[in-house]
């Protein structure tokens, strides 16, 4: 699939629950869906069968989010059937980590190779300021039997809050001296309930300031992989970081995503409000091919670009944990 901007997408994000365990400031409060949940968010039935259309129109690339994907119930069986859809070169998953120990086989039984796991602080009390929960030991267990068990690469999403956990950006850092993780600094970006929180942005430049002394850096090359990340390397590290710059660098140009909400919503744009519903349709027994017309639809009304800057943060109204990052 080619959207109106000659851009190939090839990479489907579904969120499979709006439910969090955990509160992080930045990504809610919002208000989930209450009773009725399950019959409100789309069946793991629908789904696959949503993402087998995908791969028919070129999605080779899969990654399942939230909310916490782990929390719903019956999750690591879907993850062994969307891993074994023919088409699919990757499928990825990325969770909080608090759940991740006790369950880290399952993943792992079920074909997943590659883990991205949120951590905002290396501070067991600024963790539980910032998750509302007291789950920073459980976390850490969680990546290391991530680590014990293979997972390559293990990523460590670290969005980076000025006046919260800004001053962490250099020991996070060199991190990457003694762990083989592939950690990367997110750019704080206004979306929900937190639009009011523009004091807690904090640009790419800034943070490489922050972490000058850490040592010197060496610029890695693109892998297929990468997404929108500018990855580095320290001298003789065993891991890497990396800076993802939605706003003051953004990489607008290049995105080759579309998201698929809990809800059964395509939203072509993270940074936009914008959505294409395609539930009432599922649910309606659609045919294939009135489906993959509305995929496609969803595909050509993306936008060239979003509008949040440096200069001008927009308000985004739906919460990052509604739509699934």
């Amino acid at each position: 699939m080619f959207d109106c901007h000659a851009r190939k997408i090839d990479y489907l994000r579904i969120s499979i629950t709006d439910r969090c365990n955990l509160n992080c400031q930045y990504c809610t409060p919002h208000p989930f869906l209450s009773r009725g949940f399950y019959k409100e968010i789309l069946s793991y039935e629908e789904i696959l069968r949503l993402v087998k259309l995908g791969v028919g129109l070129g999605i080779s690339k899969v990654r399942i989010t939230g909310g916490e994907p782990l929390v719903r119930r019956g999750v690591y069986d879907f993850l062994e059937k969307i891993v074994h859809i023919k088409g699919l070169n990757d499928v990825s998953l990325t969770t909080n980590g608090v759940l991740l120990k006790a369950n880290i086989h399952k993943i792992k039984s079920a074909g997943i190779k590659r883990i991205n796991i949120s951590l905002d602080t290396l501070s067991r009390k600024k963790y539980k300021k910032i998750t509302g929960s007291d789950s920073f030991d459980r976390v850490c267990e969680g990546i290391e039997s991530a680590r014990q068990y293979g997972f390559d690469p293990i990523r460590i999403n670290a969005v980076i809050l000025k006046g919260i956990n800004d001053n962490e950006l250099a020991d996070f850092a060199k991190l990457s001296f003694s762990h083989p993780f592939q950690i990367r600094f997110i750019e704080y970006m206004p979306m929900g309930a937190t639009t009011s929180k523009k004091d807690w942005y904090i640009p790419m430049a800034e943070m490489k300031k922050k972490i000058n002394g850490a040592g010197k850096l060496a610029k890695l090359a693109s892998d297929p992989n990468d997404g929108p990340v500018k990855r580095y390397k320290f001298e003789n590290a065993k891991g890497e970081i990396g800076f993802i710059s939605p706003v003051s660098d953004h990489f607008c140009e290049k995105c080759n995503r579309i998201r698929l909400t809990a809800q059964g919503n395509l939203r072509p744009c993270l940074l936009s409000d914008y959505e294409i519903g395609i539930k009432k349709a599922l649910r309606a027994k659609a045919s294939d091919r009135q489906l993959t017309d509305i995929m496609i639809k969803a595909v050509r009304s993306k936008p060239a670009g979003h509008g949040i800057s440096k200069d001008s943060l927009c308000t985004i109204f739906d919460s990052m944990a509604a739509i699934g990052g």
